[in-house]
């Protein structure tokens, strides 16, 4: 049985957050909208268990991935147990660095992504555009900067979402909001079916920042073209994972969305 004493947050994490394949697919599509060919090269930031990085190079034997975060432990799990897990010549094609998402190696990408709206770590507005013309800087021509974000009054309010899976229960905790300076902080939680609970397996102090605001960011910092994707909703008003440029939408009380932006 699965327990807090055995499970594995990362392994938890990744389970109940992330959807890889439907990512790599997503970069793809949106890239070959406006380069008509397949992006190869990705740069992961903030890449956690380079979950994404590793699914990338799986899907093509000619794609390539760096995967970039800040702390080494987490990138110590990720070579454990998702680089060991590729094929021996998939492992060549990524490489995990710890580093601070801004440093720049002189390496260029055509595709960079910041997903799990970890991008919200820089609060001030001097540090987001800096780390956009960072990431503009990585881009090869035509290359993108891929955001994920989600708004709607619901996520400037405290609240408990829990989501059930057969082994356990995953909650997100939205703890506290600042309208004055947007100062969010939030805390995801695992329940298990024993009554064992993991409390705040992991905490974001972020700032929530707002579509208009991550779109004037992005063309202070030279980028030529900024798209909203906005996720479409199946004929009961569900969302259903459909994400399609658009200019205008309707407010709604809790939304996502992906933010694509892309150097000249």
């Amino acid at each position: 049985m699965l327990t807090s004493k055995n499970a594995d947050i990362h392994e938890l994490y990744e389970h109940s957050v992330q959807s890889p394949e439907e990512e790599v697919d997503f970069i793809s599509a949106a890239y070959r909208r406006y380069n008509k060919k397949t992006p190869l090269k990705l740069r992961e930031d903030f890449c956690g268990t380079a979950l994404l990085a590793t699914t990338w190079v799986k899907s093509r034997r000619d794609r390539t991935a760096t995967a970039v975060d800040l702390d080494p432990k987490v990138l110590a799990w990720a070579q454990r147990r998702r680089v060991k897990a590729l094929p021996v010549a998939a492992q060549r094609r990524v490489r995990l660095v710890e580093a601070d998402v801004r440093q720049r190696s002189g390496e260029r990408f055509d595709a960079i992504c910041a997903y799990n709206y970890s991008w919200w770590v820089f609060k001030a507005r001097r540090d987001l555009v800096a780390y956009f013309r960072s990431a503009r800087a990585a881009l090869l021509p035509g290359g993108v900067l891929m955001l994920d974000i989600f708004g709607g009054s619901t996520s400037q309010q405290t609240n408990l979402e829990p989501r059930g899976y057969r082994r356990f229960k995953y909650v997100w905790e939205q703890a506290s909001y600042n309208p004055i300076d947007g100062d969010f902080q939030a805390h995801i939680h695992f329940e298990f079916n024993d009554g064992s609970r993991i409390n705040k397996a992991f905490s974001y102090d972020w700032r929530l920042w707002h579509l208009n605001e991550a779109r004037e960011a992005l063309m202070e910092a030279g980028f030529s073209h900024v798209d909203v994707f906005w996720e479409d909703v199946d004929k009961k008003g569900y969302p259903n994972g459909n994400f399609r440029p658009r200019k205008v939408v309707e407010n709604e009380p809790s939304w996502n969305a992906y933010v694509v932006a892309r150097r000249a």
